[in-house]
């Protein structure tokens, strides 16, 4: 606001000091045969390198003026440095008092404003040739004798709006020159959209940028808008180049509409995308035709010599409508100081607004279609969209046409096929870098072989090695791979404002891909590019196998406690000698011993303590007895002790089912919303990883709680890496559940037999391939892993890589084992019960031979012999297992007597 302040002081300053009289009047007479003199002013920029040319321009020009016209054009060629006002301001002045007819230019903006403002006033045509923004605001009367030939900044800024849209940048920095650059990209910026992060960075007087140059390399940004003039964009790039800002990932638009008049040589060998615009056709008939007379190149060029050119077109076309249309008027000599106003200014500026091609005086126009809106600014124009060809050196390339008629959309002229086979091309002659982390199984180091040393590729091995030799298999591409020095996947500090890991070493640019088991998040997609997943998962829970320990020898006990085991025998014990003491006093227990006798003197009872022990031994192993109580009493007895031996017995057997089941068991939960709702068993995860913000950003209550329960445990229950996490599980006995990635669980379940992985994933997720943003290639990558997934290439690697290599599948029988042993008992789960068999045998056995000698020693005392004698007697007897008969004393046979017998019965 300053500079206008001064500039229109400066236009106040001038229009005192320039008190020039009108002296003469020159009549335009009509049908005169004598060629009338026409006065224009041109003024040009002093220190232009093209002034040559476009004074060559303006003689061919009034040459063809002279030759098809009846008036010939006076020329006043002037130079002036932009910080000139003053002096330029006394020559406009003195060529008014002479008679001037038009003004062209001039192209200095300070200049401009002091000569536009002389124009407007005294109603003089000026035919601008420069981007002017404050044309709109001083034109706003429909008869104003202002023209501009150059695009408007509207229109240059919904042509940047455009491509800004195509290129789909989601985020760029402005480098401009001057703040005027900022009111050219006004529309750009008002139609971004909304996620994009726009900086601004201003070049400063130079030469030397690269201060600046080096801030913006830091800011990571990929994609810039240069705003420049055309004679400081090579040397802004070639800074550029030295800063590394000049890159393969690299992209600029230019917004200089003379860019592809620069000799381009000295960037042979640059890879960088670069977009410029331009408004002349370098094969355009018109173009081709003055430039021959001009003897120089159509594509060397400048627009403002092109311009100029048009701009004499319009106005000695308009001359002539206005001699056609048989219309008086006269270039009068007036003075800056008075408010005199020129007549044929009126008519020449409605003739101008009515100018057609068709009726161009001159050959041409040099610069499209030309039409004016009631500003007097240029409409209806279209601008070729060029790109900097890589395969043909310092020569630009058409690619689209952006019409200010349909200015929300580029007519591109490179089809997708011919786009596919160049970037095809470029993909074959490109070493990709590919940055990743040590991880198993998805890349590991080579063991050196004896004598032998690993270089490049050779020294990884791995799935991520496979993928990307099997995608460069399809593209034909190359690619060298290295390791991310601090081994992090990627993750944001706020307080840096800065990446680590894989993501930071890409947004710096060190590395072209990342692969590894890189999870795709909505916080890392923000920041760089993903191919399509190459895997997909969930994470889901490892946890530690039950480990079945050795039964103990009396396992089978175990259902019943120690007590309950006491309590039993005592109530063994008590019963029995409740039986026998009720059977003792219970008449009916006790019988006649000869049921032939009806008189007997005595009765017997057969409810011995032994006997009495010995029914409720058998009732509680439920095998009964054949004797049974009689008496009330006794069967009561009796009753309540089967009673008693019924519950315990069933108890006893399911509870040692449930015991049995128990001890085959796997783990005590089934997924991973059971963990929440415990507190026995620990688990965490990752920390900083993919699974880490999962259970961090949830809105899911169930999972909010888990991450509570890990953020709050003490000691911390987050592992640096996968593999510690594998570690603690292993050693936790089953106090500890990891949450990982289900592909790497399935990994390490195939070679950690001890491990399980507990349920399904609890969400879905992929791995894949990250790439810096707009990466170029990405489709190509995508397709090549979509083409890997349809072979089944991916399955074939994941089963080599999972279950063949580095000790993988040996679990798989252990499996197969473990769960058909599921179903039956081992010998350490019954040995007890052989070993109180055995036992209980040898007591047995015990008590026989205690029988055995004392019945020796018996015969002994009853039959007056030996003891020897009467074991040897009693040991022959009792090993002859075929005499089923014993003999009683000595001389008796081997059957009793009929005495005997009937005494035995």
């Amino acid at each position: 606001m300053a500079d206008i302040s001064i500039l229109t002081s400066r236009v106040a300053i001038m229009s005192a000091l320039f008190l020039i009289k009108c002296l003469l009047v020159v009549p335009f007479v009509q049908g005169s045969r004598q060629k009338t003199v026409v006065n224009v002013a041109i003024f040009l920029q002093e220190d232009d390198d093209w002034v040559e040319i476009t004074q060559v321009a303006i003689r061919s020009a009034v040459q063809l003026v002279k030759s098809r016209t009846s008036y010939s054009i006076q020329p006043h060629v002037y130079q002036f440095r932009g910080d000139k006002v003053y002096e330029a301001g006394e020559k406009v002045c003195d060529l008014i008092t002479k008679g001037l007819a038009a003004i062209f230019g001039p192209e200095s903006p300070e200049i401009n404003e002091l000569v536009q403002s002389l124009s407007s006033t005294l109603q003089i045509p000026q035919f601008q040739t420069i981007w002017n923004p404050r044309l709109s605001s001083l034109t706003a009367d429909r008869s104003s004798p202002i023209f501009n030939l150059h695009p408007s900044a509207a229109a240059l800024s919904k042509a940047l709006a455009t491509l800004v849209k195509d290129n789909d940048w989601k985020s760029y920095t402005i480098i401009y020159e001057n703040d005027d650059g900022l009111l050219r990209l006004r529309e750009s910026l008002n139609r971004r959209p909304a996620d994009p992060a726009v900086t601004f960075r201003k070049l400063g007087p130079g030469p030397d940028y690269r201060p600046v140059l080096k801030q913006i390399k830091y800011s990571e940004d990929v994609h810039f808008i240069l705003d420049c003039k055309a004679a400081r964009i090579l040397e802004v790039l070639r800074q550029a180049k030295e800063v590394n800002l000049l890159e393969d990932y690299h992209s600029y638009i230019l917004t200089d509409l003379d860019a592809h008049t620069l000799d381009w040589t000295h960037f042979r060998n640059i890879r960088t995308n670069i977009t410029a615009m331009r408004l002349l056709d370098p094969s355009s008939k018109a173009l081709k035709s003055v430039t021959k007379a001009w003897k120089v190149n159509p594509p060397i060029i400048k627009t403002r010599t092109a311009l100029l050119y048009d701009a004499f077109n319009v106005f000695v076309t308009s001359l002539a409508d206005v001699e056609a249309n048989n219309v008086t008027a006269a270039i009068l000599r007036l003075d800056c100081d008075k408010r005199e106003t020129a007549e044929h200014g009126a008519h020449l500026a409605e003739m101008a607004r009515k100018y057609h091609d068709s009726r161009g005086i001159l050959p041409g126009p040099l610069s499209g279609t030309i039409s004016f809106d009631r500003q007097g600014q240029r409409q209806n124009f279209e601008l070729q969209i060029i790109e900097y060809s890589k395969s043909e050196p310092s020569l630009f390339r058409l690619v689209g046409t952006w019409k200010s008629s349909n200015p929300n959309g580029v007519s591109y002229s490179v089809t997708s096929e011919e786009r596919e086979k160049e970037l095809q091309k470029e993909i074959q002659q490109k070493n990709f870098r590919v940055v990743s982390r040590l991880g198993a199984p998805y890349l590991m180091a080579r063991v050196p072989e004896e004598g032998k040393i690993f270089y490049g590729n050779s020294r990884f091995e791995g799935y991520s090695m496979d993928i990307m030799q099997e995608i460069c298999n399809v593209l034909n591409c190359s690619f060298t791979f290295e390791l991310v020095p601090d081994g992090k996947y990627g993750n944001f500090d706020p307080v840096k404002k800065e990446w680590n890991g894989l993501i930071g070493h890409l947004l710096e640019r060190k590395a072209d891909l990342a692969i590894c088991d890189l999870t795709i998040t909505y916080e890392r997609r923000r920041a760089v590019d993903f191919t399509m997943p190459f895997m997909t998962l969930g994470i889901s829970v490892l946890y530690a196998r039950a480990v079945k320990e050795p039964p103990e020898l009396l396992s089978f006990s175990h259902p019943l406690s120690l007590d309950v085991w006491l309590y039993m025998a005592t109530a063994y014990l008590v019963v029995s000698m409740i039986i026998f003491l009720v059977a003792r006093i219970n008449p009916n227990d006790w019988e006649n011993p000869h049921p032939c006798d009806p008189r007997p003197t005595e009765l017997e009872n057969i409810w011995t303590i032994r006997n009495c022990f010995w029914l409720t031994l058998g009732s509680i192993m439920q095998q009964g007895c054949d004797l049974l109580p009689k008496g009330i009493s006794t069967r009561m007895a009796a009753a309540m002790w089967w009673f008693f031996s019924l519950i315990m017995t069933a108890s006893y057997t399911a509870n040692m089912a449930a015991f049995l089941t128990m001890e085959r068991m796997g783990p005590t939960i089934e997924r991973a919303e059971d963990l929440a709702g415990q507190t026995k068993i620990k688990y965490g995860c990752l920390a900083g990883g993919s699974t880490c913000s999962f259970f961090k950003d949830t809105n899911f209550s169930t999972y909010h709680q888990m991450w509570i329960q890990m953020e709050s445990a003490d000691p911390t229950v987050f592992e640096r890496s996968n593999a510690d996490g594998v570690k603690r599980v292993l050693s936790s006995k089953r106090t500890y559940a990891f949450l990982m990635e289900s592909a790497t669980i399935e990994y390490e379940i195939e070679r950690q037999c001890d491990l399980m992985q507990v349920g399904g994933p609890i969400d879905s997720k992929g791995y894949g391939i990250a790439m810096t943003t707009n990466f170029q290639y990405r489709k190509s990558f995508n397709e090549a892993i979509l083409k890997m997934q349809e072979m089944g290439t991916l399955h074939r690697l994941k089963e080599k890589w999972w279950k063949e290599m580095n000790g993988g599948g040996q679990c798989a029988e252990d499996k197969q084992s473990s769960d058909e042993a599921a179903t039956e008992l081992g010998l350490d789960n019954v040995g007890g019960i052989f070993v109180v068999l055995a036992v209980g045998v040898a007591i047995a056995l015990l008590f026989a031979v205690c029988e055995f000698l004392w019945n020796v020693k018996k015969v002994a005392v009853r039959e007056h012999i030996s003891l020897r004698e009467s074991l040897k007697r009693e040991l022959r007897f009792a090993f002859n297992i075929w005499d089923r008969q014993k003999r009683l004393g000595r001389r008796s046979s081997h059957l009793p007597s009929e005495e005997k017998r009937e005494e035995i019965k």
